[in-house]
């Protein structure tokens, strides 16, 4: 019997070498981040976990063909009873279809009872936007704590490129010095973003963004070369989002802000503010870099007041009726 390390769980060879592969698979084939897949890894190893004691022995593909509805629903009982909550239980259930859909690609594992088990229903949690003047305080203010100037002009780049550029705060870290275009700040017209799933999009970059950017490479005293990271801290390493996190939490007791107040909040403050001023969807669900346009509406908390303004602004039948009424 093999050991699925580092979660000491103890599986029949064949199923212990099973979940490697799809753990490889996940990581090379599907570009999860690593957090994603440590956090499906986890989920896994509870339900297998289950399995030990629910079977008493270590478990392998057999038991995996066996396992019933209430197998499954009695694992998920068991989690809500240790404190596990829906968002929680919705995630570990997508982790172990993803296993089972790989086991049965692989002709490995049939079992149609998990495809029974429905996620718990979640309740929609988004971001609140900061109003116009309050993302501005923000950019303002940045790096009013900083230690030396050149951190300062880090501070204020970043925050400006969140709520600027709409990306998200990995994005902007993840950025090295090579992706900044090569000549003057009036030739850095957009930047090459690398999202979700590694798909690049490109992104417009404001006069002042181009600026704050140039600015602070400048005046930055680590990594010229251009492998090297684009915002470090203090030390020359690459950026960590803690520390990031951090510079606005002082900045939101500073101004006043709720503790939505978020680097995140900055991106969806440039997504909401662009659909208030009159951007269309499909052009916000591009600069977010957004699968679908369902997960654009409600990232932007399209309300239905939005949604009539651009029906009756675009569409034929709506400019017909109010051409007749007229």
């Amino acid at each position: 019997m093999a050991e699925l390390d580092p979660l000491r769980l103890t599986l029949e060879p064949a199923l212990a070498t099973a979940v490697e592969d799809w753990t490889a698979w996940l990581t090379h084939e599907r570009r999860a981040s690593p957090h994603s897949v440590a956090a499906y890894r986890r989920d896994v190893a509870s339900f297998l976990r289950f399995l030990t004691e629910h079977r008493g022995h270590a478990p392998g593909l057999g038991d995996l063909r066996q396992l019933e509805r209430g197998d499954f629903r009695g694992w998920l009982a068991r989690s809500s009873a240790r404190g596990l909550v829906a968002a929680s239980n919705a995630r570990a259930i997508s982790a172990l279809k993803s296993l089972f859909r790989f086991l049965a690609k692989r002709g490995l594992v049939e079992n149609a009872a998990l495809g029974t088990l429905r996620p718990p229903r979640l309740p929609r949690s988004l971001p609140k936007a900061l109003s116009a003047a309050e993302a501005q305080d923000v950019v303002d203010e940045a790096g009013i704590y900083a230690s030396s100037p050149w951190i300062a002009l880090r501070d204020r780049a970043l925050f400006m490129l969140l709520y600027g550029a709409g990306l998200r705060i990995a994005e902007a870290l993840s950025l090295d010095r090579r992706d900044l275009p090569a000549g003057n700040a009036q030739a850095m017209t957009e930047l090459v973003v690398t999202g979700k799933g590694s798909k690049q999009r490109r992104v417009p970059l404001l006069p002042e963004i181009r600026a704050a950017l140039t600015e602070y490479a400048g005046a930055c005293p680590f990594g010229a070369a251009k492998g090297d990271p684009l915002f470090v801290g203090a030390r020359g390493d690459r950026l960590s989002a803690r520390v990031a996190q951090r510079e606005l939490a002082r900045l939101r007791d500073l101004l006043g802000l709720p503790d939505s107040a978020t680097p995140h909040a900055l991106r969806h403050s440039f997504a909401t503010h662009l659909l208030a001023g009159g951007g269309d969807l499909r052009t916000i669900q591009e600069l977010l870099g957004h699968s679908s346009l369902s997960t654009t509406q409600r990232y932007t908390e399209v309300d239905g007041t939005a949604l009539m303004k651009l029906y009756n602004d675009a569409h034929p039948r709506a400019r017909r009726g109010a051409n007749r009424r007229a």
